[in-house]
């Protein structure tokens, strides 16, 4: 059963999991707000407008140096470990709109934290974003681990949602929620280093 994660908490992978874990998948899920407006609105193009969230992997080494990134301009990480789904730029539909799979087993081992978050794009904020959560999904057998659910709206237009990192010789999983700004990956960087 998954665990529902709260800001701040860690869990080990593997106890939660109940199984040495080779590969797992961050997802990403949201929806636009509906805006009320009643008949007039919907007949004039009101209601739910299309929000572009992006999901991205940061892999950073021992000693805090950001080694690559994995987003929706750079698919997959230099070493073929972590594959991004590609860019999904309205959350519209059932289940994850963005998915970032890691193959463990395969992370080089200079790599200590792989940290995942959310931007804007198109420069909206989290006023205008609802049911955002990430979740973590064993890679073989697509059962879900842990669950975090993405729920401060604000003025921000970006969130550090979480990290997985190697301690004492296994993976653990860090629910950061971490509001920040930023359009596109590289201007959330100043923000993740406090949390390595």
């Amino acid at each position: 059963m998954a665990v529902n994660l709260t800001k701040g908490q860690k869990i080990s992978l593997e106890k939660e999991s109940g199984t040495k874990l080779n590969s797992v998948v961050m997802g990403l899920g949201w929806d636009a707000v509906k805006k009320s407006g009643g008949f007039l609105s919907g007949l004039l193009g009101g209601g739910a407008k299309e929000v572009d969230l992006d999901a991205s992997c940061f892999l950073f080494d021992d000693a805090g140096v950001l080694v690559d990134v994995v987003f929706f301009n750079h698919l997959c990480s230099n070493d073929g470990s972590i594959q991004h789904s590609g860019d999904n730029r309205t959350g519209a539909g059932d289940g994850d709109d963005e998915q970032i799979a890691v193959a463990l087993n395969r992370v080089p081992s200079n790599i200590k934290s792989l940290v995942f978050t959310v931007s804007n794009y198109t420069g909206q904020n989290f006023s205008e974003v609802a049911n955002a959560y990430c979740r973590l999904i064993n890679g073989d057998n697509g059962q879900e681990i842990a669950r975090y659910n993405l729920s401060a709206q604000g003025n921000h237009t970006a969130q550090i949602m979480a990290k997985i990192y190697r301690h004492n010789g296994e993976w653990k999983m860090h629910a950061i929620g971490e509001n920040s700004i930023g359009s596109t990956p590289d201007k959330i960087i100043p923000r993740i280093l406090p949390h390595l």
